[in-house]
């Protein structure tokens, strides 16, 4: 599409998002298990959008020309740091996403700890966003087995696959595709006895976590208050209920930070120092984190995180009751995974969204089963019954359907032959996703990715 020879109307400009917007999943409601997290609280739309709009076109690149946003980032880190564990030495940066937070951790490691081969060691169910943290920064990645029925490392293994060149080790409170918290205080020792830092990736459930333990959750030691724990990330734009994208990496002390920063003085323009990837950052979504923050409070945050819980009791014992279905793990954070050894868990994810169930199926790993990813958010909660009604209906229309069956294609055909045996046309993906995902789920992770990149690809491409 090219840009119009005339400027148009602005409402005419916005009613083209809005067209473009329908065909989005809903983003309110409590019926998309995945990406977007909606506490349910009137107005924190308007409240956020408002701060964003305040603070849209202040530039991060330099504080001393905008004090406003070093201020506000200031106050966010404190918040996050008086939540995690932090102490009086607590540092911290805000950055744009929990993958920058990951890829900044593994670079203050990295940088902090020079080694000619620099290895990360992460257990098999931390977030695909270290790997690409390792693939951007040159770092060797060590990856430790879980155990299939606790879903966790043993640290054991850990500290076996700690190594003279290893510069961080990585652990998760809780894990993304299962919701379990790693043994946190047990790894962190492990690395620390070799003098080796430890990150935990609490960028998923790390502002819920202290919530639930003041609910009387079991809720494992994982923070800053862990002896060797030496950063830790968190997601405003998770369970803080920020708009995207906002999120808080936390140093034990300004040492271990340090590394992290970029800074550069050998060229005739402006000296730069970055204490993130991004230099220019708009300050629209942290002011806004920073309004949702101070909106909601620590009250505020304990009773959204009772109402998620009880959505997780309600979602985990619809699962229990429906024939054939089984909890992958107990829940113990705000996730709900299941799985089935009896019905094709791709074609339930279909007849859930056929419902008008927005689930996340993923593959299987290892000897860890296929299964379906609940993220549960407070606005869940009124949605349980409807919700454990329809799992059941679709269960019983699963079990009718049966598994699917792949197209005679093979795996290594031109994209267009193989885009077309899938159903895959110009409009994009279609309604029912059971063949596409049991091809990915055959496929051997590496064929995966290729098939991934290249539908990728096919799908980016100039509108004209």
């Amino acid at each position: 599409m090219s840009l119009p020879r005339d400027g148009l109307p602005a409402e005419q400009v916005l009613e083209e998002i809005r067209a473009l917007r329908a065909a989005d999943r809903p983003t309110h409601g409590g019926r998309l298990f995945a990406y977007v997290y909606d506490p349910g609280l009137p107005g924190l739309d308007a409240l956020a959008q408002s701060a964003h709009e305040e603070s849209a076109h202040v530039n991060g690149l330099d504080p001393t020309a905008f004090p406003s946003l070093l201020a506000i980032e200031n106050v966010l880190v404190g918040a996050a740091a008086t939540l995690l564990g932090g102490g009086p030495e607590t540092v911290g940066s805000v950055t744009g996403g929990g993958t920058e937070s990951l890829m900044l951790a593994v670079k203050a490691a990295r940088d902090g700890a020079p080694s000619r081969q620099p290895r990360l060691v992460v257990p098999a169910t931390g977030h695909a966003a270290f790997a690409k943290a390792a693939h951007y920064l040159g770092v060797a990645l060590d990856v430790v087995p879980v155990s299939p029925q606790t879903l966790r490392p043993a640290v054991a293994d850990v500290a076996a696959a700690i190594g003279p060149d290893t510069v961080l080790v990585a652990c998760s409170a809780p894990s993304y595709a299962h919701g379990v918290v790693d043994p946190v205080a047990g790894i962190a020792a492990a690395a620390a006895e070799r003098g080796v830092r430890c990150h935990v990736d609490a960028c998923f459930g790390g502002w819920t976590l202290p919530y639930l333990r003041r609910l009387g959750v079991d809720v494992p030691p994982f923070d800053l208050s862990v002896p060797g724990v030496t950063s830790i990330s968190v997601d405003l734009h998770k369970y803080a209920y920020a708009p995207k994208g906002v999120s808080v990496l936390l140093h034990r002390d300004a040492d271990l930070r340090r590394p992290q920063y970029f800074a550069y003085a050998d060229w005739p323009g402006y000296p730069m120092v970055n204490p993130v990837i991004s230099s220019t950052r708009s300050g629209g979504p942290i002011a806004a984190a920073y309004a949702v923050l101070r909106h909601i409070g620590d009250e505020g945050y304990l009773a959204l995180a009772a109402r998620t819980w009880e959505a997780v009791r309600g979602l985990a014992a619809a699962v229990s009751a429906v024939d054939g279905l089984r909890l992958v793990a107990p829940p113990e954070s705000t996730v709900v995974c299941f799985t089935s050894d009896v019905l094709d868990i791709f074609v339930l994810a279909d007849e859930l969204a056929a419902r008008g169930w927005h689930t996340q199926p993923q593959f299987a790993y290892g000897e860890l089963p296929a299964s379906i990813h609940l993220t549960v958010t407070p606005s869940v909660a009124p949605r349980v019954g409807e919700f454990g009604a329809d799992l059941r209906d679709a269960a019983a229309a699963a079990r009718a359907a049966g598994p699917v069956s792949l197209p005679p294609v093979p795996l290594d055909a031109p994209l267009p032959a193989l885009l077309a045996a899938l159903g895959v046309g110009p409009g994009g993906l279609p309604e029912r996703m059971a063949t596409i995902n049991t091809l990915l789920n055959a496929a051997p992770p590496a064929v995966r990715e290729a098939l991934l990149v290249d539908f990728l690809g096919h799908l980016q491409r100039p509108a004209y």
